[in-house]
């Protein structure tokens, strides 16, 4: 508007919508012409009170920037203002939302568990908790910003979209971005993406929507290079999704990019109840696996068992959890959905970073874990409770390949991989299931550049007919050609025994492959066990004893000649290890490499993926 001519002009060329009535009053700021250009409406305000005296164009009528609309009178006469009907109106203090934004907020309200009332007393009377539940107890309170939550199932050919609406809120899968332990860890470090299927639609099928959701939330995760927490519970594809164009579905890209995170962001699945084909895929995937006790898992469910003639059998027959434990498809078995999430955030703070606070135990008490019988079992599990921090050991596939002990630890906050031969077991010898185990654990520590500490009490591989059924060669050599290529750093400290190839293969291949390489007074080295050597060694020599009596007794002698010279004291004069140390100043050389260490910021993967296996 011209201040001085009282002259409003159009600010561009469009349509007239609406002009002012010539001799009404209008207040300031109230709309005296509407113009359309491009699809869209421009009000054009009143700049000060006053009246419309002359109108120079009507409605419907073209103009050009700069011409001449209206002329306007200055007027101290108050006006009723014009309302526009897409303007929020505001009434004392309550501002009522517009109709749109009322329809999103109400439209997101809808898919919540207190619009589910049925569903969610379903579930709880199962004593599980809700998806969403599960999901907000994982997460730090409000910072879950959710993909997709207003998605419905793609079955509109069969079905009302309000129905779909009702039963089928977000497909059956929540999922978005989040902080995870922000109480730790700050920033970028507390981020993650958590998802979850929802057995409560459709008994956590697998749909054409929700797999789309997860191809878009595997695509964050992979840009932002950020954690995954899957929630896999429920059945395979469905087929009772009508909206699509294809046939087979093996076009889905879900599989394919879920399982390119391996390597490069940790990925954690929990599951509870049924799990099959689709989801118990996705959970095969992921680097550990958290189960609730009488959970089941296969690649089939039993509609696939029996449509395959392969016989009828009910959910609770196929995978149970004593089965997937043992077997090492499980690594760690939680109570209840409160437990499995209480697990998955102490698994994945290992993977967030340090934490400032922690507490040590007594490391005096090391000092007599290990018997003075040298021949005498002991639980090693104690020694690594009081070697780590207080509450921070977490131990992996504990069912699993028992001979060997895989755990999550920390040092004065910094996380840390543990391997520990048991001596419960075949005396420490290392069998297949216990080879794959560590191996398996050495890549997971590496992709994440965790720094490893092995601790050596072993008589070696285990040998003999039944085990070489289990291709042992080629099982055992995996400890070897993993360990000889991690890069992250390896701290070996030998118990007792450490004998042969099995105390090479849990030292990266050789005594000086680790950082660093000690020993506990107990310590004994050797080619093989001393027993063994001796009665292979001097088997003529024994033999020509004809008093039994006599010859036990030359042979305990020779052994105890061999422990001498085998001994750790001995064994570290001729600097085949580093030292021998007082238990006690264990965490001494452990800490001295972690805070020497220099290890380079992952920009991307180290390995191309972490074995499942």
């Amino acid at each position: 508007m011209s201040e001085s001519s009282n002259i409003i002009v159009s600010p561009m060329q469009g349509t007239i919508l609406f002009v002012a009535v010539v001799g009404q009053s209008y207040t300031k700021g109230s709309t005296v012409i509407t113009l359309e250009s491009m699809k869209m409406q421009h009000d054009i305000a009143a700049s000060f009170d006053g009246v419309a005296s002359e109108v120079l164009v009507e409605v419907g009528q073209t103009v050009k920037a700069g011409q001449s609309l209206l002329i306007f009178s200055p007027s101290t006469i108050e006006q009723q203002i014009r309302e526009s009907s897409d303007v929020d109106s505001q009434v004392g203090d309550v501002i009522e939302l517009r109709p749109d934004l009322h329809e999103v907020i109400d439209r997101h309200q809808q898919g919540l568990d207190s619009n589910r009332p049925e569903a969610v007393a379903k579930r709880h009377a199962s004593g599980r908790l809700t998806a969403r539940e599960n999901v907000e107890l994982l997460v730090d309170a409000g910072s879950l910003v959710e993909y997709g939550p207003v998605v419905i199932a793609a079955q509109r050919r069969r079905r009302s979209v309000e129905d779909l609406i009702d039963k089928t809120p977000a497909d059956g899968l929540v999922g978005g971005l989040a902080s995870i332990n922000g109480h730790l860890f700050s920033g970028r470090e507390s981020r993650a993406l958590v998802m979850s299927y929802d057995y409560a639609v459709l008994a956590g099928t697998q749909g054409t929507q929700n797999h789309r959701k997860k191809d878009r939330l595997f695509e964050v995760s992979e840009k932002l290079q950020l954690p995954v927490v899957f929630f896999a519970e429920g059945g395979g594809g469905r087929p009772g999704d009508t909206d699509g164009l294809g046939v087979s579905g093996l076009d889905c890209w879900a599989f394919h990019d879920f399982a390119k995170l391996s390597g490069l962001v940790p990925l954690v699945g929990i599951t509870g109840g049924y799990c099959f084909a689709g989801n118990a895929a996705i959970l095969g995937c992921c680097d550990v696996v958290i189960a609730l006790e009488g959970s089941n898992i296969g690649m089939g469910g039993p509609a696939m068992i029996e449509g395959g003639g392969l016989g009828v059998f009910s959910p609770k027959e196929i995978g149970p959890l004593t089965v997937q434990s043992a077997n090492g498809v499980v690594d760690l078995i939680a109570r209840d959905d409160a437990h499995a999430v209480e697990l998955a955030k102490k698994y994945l703070a290992f993977f967030q970073g340090s934490t400032e606070s922690f507490a040590c135990p007594d490391q005096e008490q090391l000092r007599s874990v290990i018997p003075l019988n040298r021949v005498m079992s002991y639980d090693v599990r104690s020694v690594i409770e009081i070697l780590f921090d207080v509450d921070s050991v977490l131990e992996l596939r504990s069912s699993f390949g028992l001979g060997m002990i895989t755990a999550l630890a920390r040092v004065n906050g910094k996380p840390i991989g543990v391997i520990a031969n048991n001596p419960h077991h075949l005396a420490g010898a290392i069998d297949s299931d216990g080879a794959d185990k560590a191996a398996r654990f050495m890549q997971l520590c590496d992709a994440f550049n965790i720094p490893i500490v092995t601790l050596v009490d072993t008589p070696g591989m285990m040998v003999g007919p039944e085990i070489e059924e289990t291709a042992l060669v080629r099982h055992c050599s995996r400890l070897f050609v993993t360990g000889v290529n991690i890069t992250v750093p390896v701290i070996s400290i030998v118990l007792r025994k450490s004998y042969g190839l099995g105390a090479q293969a849990m030292m990266a291949g050789s005594t000086k492959a680790p950082l660093a390489c000690v020993a506990w007074p107990t310590g004994e080295f050797g080619g093989m066990g001393l027993e063994g050597a001796v009665r292979l060694g001097y088997r003529k020599e024994l033999e020509a004893i004809t008093d039994p009596v006599e010859r036990e007794e030359t042979f305990q002698k020779m052994v105890n000649r061999m422990y001498e010279n085998g001994k750790a004291l001995s064994v570290a004069t001729h600097f085949e290890i580093d030292d021998v140390i007082d238990p006690a100043e264990s965490r001494t050389w452990i800490s001295a490499i972690l805070e020497s260490v220099l290890i380079s910021p992952r920009s991307g993967k180290k390995r191309p993926n972490i074995d499942t296996w």
